[in-house]
């Protein structure tokens, strides 16, 4: 009796690994119904780090899971769910709340337009995910949905900043963004993943400095920060376009020549 008794546990091993990362999903749900109801509230600097906290929390849950390996298919669906909610759904209630009230119906459809092509790209990034390893693996197909999402909340975000450089017809420039995020989730332009960086040893500590000076920034201007780091992740698209398509003319030069040296031996 005294030996079941010890090996009798609540929660194996196992199934407190998948909870774990699943928790920090649940809770990016609500973070993002609760910038919603912020913005109802016409709270809208609440619902602008609401966003950005799901954000960070949406890129911590994955790798949570992927280093106690605690993976599992629940959590990856519940992880797509979670972004049509954080990445699509609210950012298209905050900124019809903000500024596409104001074009009426025309307003609400491109709302709709923009949480379709989320969960259209949500829903391509799981049929394609599962394949084997390669170094596509380092881009993304498109946008991901929350860059996207961070994206079209960039002029309410500005709005709020001490950045007023440029003096922006936002009635003009909102729709317009909304459509261009929309079209890059799913298109097929290649962005950085970011998710196999390799740092050397002798760099780790300089990576946490930065890190930890990047979320001090965050902490003390934080509008400021998210506009200029939405104005570099701007400028890194047509970068990551470039270097996607120059490592694929380089490995189809390499298949071939390698095929013309088989064909020679």
């Amino acid at each position: 009796m005294e030996q079941q008794n010890k090996n009798f546990k609540l929660v194996s091993n196992k199934k407190t690994r998948v909870i774990l990362p699943n928790m920090f999903t649940l809770i990016g749900v609500c973070i993002g119904l609760s910038s919603i109801k912020f913005a109802l509230d016409e709270k809208f600097t609440l619902s602008i780090i609401a966003i950005i906290v799901a954000a960070i929390i949406d890129g911590l849950d994955g790798r949570i899971a992927r280093l106690i390996q605690g993976t599992s298919k629940v959590g990856k669906e519940l992880d797509s769910l979670t972004d049509v909610i954080s990445f699509g759904v609210a950012p298209a209630f905050i900124m019809y709340f903000w500024k596409l009230n104001e074009l009426g119906r025309i307003g609400w459809l491109i709302c709709l337009i923009y949480v379709v092509c989320v969960a259209l790209r949500l829903a391509r990034f799981n049929v394609n995910t599962g394949k084997e390893p390669s170094w596509r693996d380092n881009f993304f197909e498109g946008v991901p949905s929350p860059a996207g999402g961070v994206i079209v909340l960039m002029p309410l975000i500005y709005s709020l900043s001490d950045i007023q450089i440029l003096n922006i017809n936002q009635s003009f420039f909102v729709p317009i963004l909304f459509v261009v995020v929309s079209i890059l989730l799913i298109s097929k332009v290649p962005t950085y993943a970011l998710k196999k960086i390799s740092v050397p040893r002798n760099m780790t500590i300089f990576l946490l400095l930065a890190v930890v000076l990047y979320f001090g920034l965050l902490l003390i201007y934080t509008f400021n920060a998210i506009v200029i780091s939405g104005l570099i992740y701007f400028i890194m698209i047509p970068v990551s376009f470039i270097h996607f398509n120059r490592l694929n003319k380089n490995l189809k030069e390499q298949n071939v020549a390698n095929e013309e040296h088989e064909d020679i031996l």
